[in-house]
């Protein structure tokens, strides 16, 4: 059993911030890449940032400088630093974690977390 307790989710106003944090814990092996992805109203989900576990990212044109992903190997956790906060962020923030089992014949999967919701009022 694999699980990614997402936190840090809230209500803000615009130019505000927020972090997120999530934290992966069961049967782990290893984790490669760790992510965050939003889906808003109406919309398909997105990816908003990723890192992988050497520590590459890469951000969605949207969030490019304005939000920081990272992450900490030995604890399976990733984090957003989210700043600058405007009201097209407002969505469903889901952790991702792209990780293969330590049971014997696991494959990479990837995994969800249930979601934190981030409003940012203008």
């Amino acid at each position: 059993q694999v699980q990614l307790v997402e936190s840090g989710g809230g209500l803000v106003q615009a130019g505000g911030s927020l972090r997120l944090s999530c934290a992966a814990s069961g049967s782990i092996f290893i984790i490669n890449r760790m992510a965050w992805y939003r889906q808003a109203p109406g919309a398909q989900r997105e990816l908003v940032a990723a890192v992988t576990r050497g520590g590459s990212t890469n951000y969605a044109d949207s969030v490019k400088g304005r939000f920081t992903i990272s992450r900490d190997n030995a604890k399976n956790t990733v984090t957003l630093q989210m700043n600058s906060l405007k009201p097209e962020d407002t969505a469903v923030y889901y952790c991702n974690a792209y990780l293969i089992r330590a049971i014997i014949g696991s494959q990479w999967n990837d995994y969800w977390g249930q979601g934190t919701q981030v409003t940012v009022s203008s």
